[in-house]
């Protein structure tokens, strides 16, 4: 096997020309007739029994180039990329030049590759430092979560509806007089003031009284989700069944003792000041290494291929994906809900994933530089602490490499971050 590798004309791209001798490439046909020989049916043998010269005289010489051409490819190709130390951030671009029985298989794969990374400052940059105090504000506020949490509904029977109160409702929608899809609900429960539903409904429903029926006008938004509603009128016809609302805990000792492990509202709330101070410190912490691997990152030259944009961008999509079909929905029923083709939901998110990568490469360039490494203590605390997470044994992670290395590599990244920060000046 030969290989001949030039760069093109465009940055951080090269070309590689590879020709595999025939004899490898017919072991590789043979090898793929012998894989599929069980799916051919052919008039005069039984399934599966045809030699391959009949098979190929059948089907065609070429049924079974491209399996033999997958089937002896991706291993030369990665052995080449490693031996000549080509960091590969696209897939190739394959250009088959020849391909046949008897012959020797040519091809070219134009691949980009990792572009260089010149490094502006990155020590004693200057940073402001990020301070969060704890506000009386700040302890009330989570001190009334925690009387929602435990706030119990009453039921309100001698007056109408009031902003605020949880309602229980029947409703239809109409447009021009005919009910449409989705526009009809029974015992629906309601908060008014949540604006969950289309602007003016809410409002509207204050004053009703139980039992009492009522059309209410509203206009949807021009921006609805649905082609067949946006912009339309509508009537819907409610029905009142109940009115309830919540009935907060006073806030003293014995809520305390309800709702945690101390005896006294006082203690209770040293002990949310002491967390929101911890969340406060962690919350200071990632906005000061944000800042400065932002500042970093400005200072420097590189220019990023596009495969490493799109291949990010394929990374994000893939997990909005996945949140999706959490709530059971599918990528493509969630754009048309938006009313987005694939191609613009793609596009929105280039500019995100183009700093992603920069920061990435600038991060690799600084552990390179500074040639920092991951401390083995850490690793092995790391592991430990993903197994308890994930209920399996340190052991069996140790064994698998490519997790282990993940950890390192994590650990490096978050030791490059805080060297920045260590040697910036902070204001």
């Amino acid at each position: 096997m030969s290989i001949k590798i030039e760069k093109t004309e465009n940055k951080n791209e090269v070309k590689l020309e590879f020709t595999i001798e025939a004899a490898k490439f017919d072991e590789a046909i043979k090898k793929v007739y012998s894989k599929n020989a069980k799916y051919f049916n052919i008039p005069g043998f039984r399934k599966g029994k045809a030699p391959m010269n009949i098979v190929e005289k059948y089907y065609g010489d070429e049924i079974f180039y491209e399996d033999a051409f997958n089937e002896v490819v991706p291993e030369v190709y990665e052995k080449e990329l490693t031996e000549n130390k080509i960091e590969a951030v696209s897939r190739p671009d394959l250009d088959v030049k020849q391909i046949g029985k008897g012959q020797d298989l040519i091809f070219t794969a134009v691949v980009q590759t990792k572009p260089e990374v010149k490094l502006g400052k990155y020590k004693g940059i200057e940073l402001k430092k990020v301070e969060y105090n704890v506000s009386d504000a700040d302890i009330e506020h989570e001190l009334g979560h925690m009387q929602e949490k435990n706030a119990r509904l009453v039921s309100v029977e001698d007056r109408p509806v009031e902003n605020g109160d949880i309602t229980v409702i029947d409703f239809e929608g109409f447009v021009d007089g005919v009910a449409f899809e989705g526009g009809k609900a029974q015992n629906h429960e309601l908060t008014i003031g949540s604006n969950t539903f289309i602007p003016g409904f809410e409002d509207q429903i204050i004053g009703m009284k139980i039992d009492e029926e009522k059309d209410i006008n509203v206009k949807f938004p021009e921006d609805y989700f649905s082609e067949n509603l946006k912009g339309k009128d509508a009537v819907f016809k409610v029905k009142l069944h109940e009115i309830k609302k919540k009935e907060m805990p006073k806030l003293d000792d014995e809520f305390a003792k309800d709702v945690s492990e101390f005896d006294t509202l006082k203690e209770l709330k040293e002990s949310i000041k002491q967390k929101i101070e911890e969340e406060n410190k962690t919350k200071a912490k990632y906005e000061m290494e944000d800042a400065a691997v932002k500042a970093v990152c400005d200072d420097v030259e590189i220019d990023i291929p596009s495969g490493m944009i799109e291949t990010e961008v394929d990374n994000m999509v893939k997990e909005i994906e996945q949140r999706l079909s959490y709530q059971g929905m599918k990528l493509e029923n969630y754009l048309q809900m938006i009313g987005k083709t694939n191609e613009e939901f793609r596009k929105e998110y280039e500019e995100q994933a183009k700093t992603s990568v920069k920061n990435r490469l600038v991060i690799e360039a600084i552990i390179k530089a500074e040639k920092i490494e991951a401390d083995e203590i850490k690793v092995e605390e790391k592991i430990k602490e993903m197994a308890e997470m994930y209920g399996q044994k340190e052991e069996q992670l140790k064994q698998n490499e490519g997790f282990v290395q993940y950890i390192k590599e994590s650990l490096k990244n978050e030791k490059a971050v805080e060297f920045i920060v260590e040697n910036a000046k902070i204001k």
